[in-house]
């Protein structure tokens, strides 16, 4: 299967990586091509340094289903409310507990809009993170698309150092993503200042 996308630039906010650690790397999650973004951040920004390994992505059961060739590029499925999600959590925790390591994964469990305001965390964050033996570094990633004056979209990542799993506060978490994910809407996406309320 061959899929073609065109961009008019993907544009890159790095963060430093920590030597010696395995990477959760979260991000918002929009569209069917969030997964190649990804693939191609790894491989720009990740790939060369620190001993990286390999990337595996946490994929939901139905859409490992319905893409076939996803258990080919380090796919492994969850299946939410399944008894089977906690051995999906467990293997996570496995991966990241093996410096090098990097593994993409939705916190919203879903596709939803890349301008929402609340990024939504499901469980599996707080059920995969304590599991880890070792090393950890948490990463966030807002990323957003816009055309502008373009005829292909401009795809925008930025990224936040979460701290490790050693110093892991799920609602702290939370909300320093969601802060962090308004401000790059804000920053990338719209550059007037909206008015404290609405008149509709």
């Amino acid at each position: 299967m061959v899929f073609k996308f065109r961009c008019s630039k993907l544009e890159i906010e790095q963060i430093e990586l920590k030597a010696n650690h395995s990477y959760l790397y979260m991000t918002n999650h929009f569209s069917f091509w969030d997964g190649f973004w990804a693939f191609y951040v790894f491989r720009k920004t990740f790939l060369k340094k620190h001993n990286m390994k390999r990337l595996y992505i946490m994929s939901l059961k139905k859409q490992m289903e319905k893409n076939k060739w996803l258990r080919y590029i380090g796919s492994f499925s969850v299946d939410p409310g399944k008894r089977s999600i906690q051995e999906s959590f467990a293997y996570a925790a496995e991966i990241l507990s093996e410096p090098g390591n990097m593994l993409l994964f939705y916190p919203q469990g879903k596709l939803e809009s890349c301008y929402i305001r609340y990024i939504k965390f499901d469980e599996g964050l707080f059920e995969i993170v304590p599991q880890i033996k070792g090393d950890c570094q948490l990463i966030w990633a807002s990323t957003t698309a816009e055309y502008f004056e373009n005829l292909s979209p401009v795809i925008h990542s930025s990224m936040l150092d979460c701290g490790t799993n050693h110093e892991f506060d799920f609602e702290a978490l939370k909300k320093t993503v969601n802060e962090y994910h308004l401000k790059s809407i804000q920053r990338n996406i719209r550059y007037t200042e909206e008015p404290i309320t609405y008149n509709f």
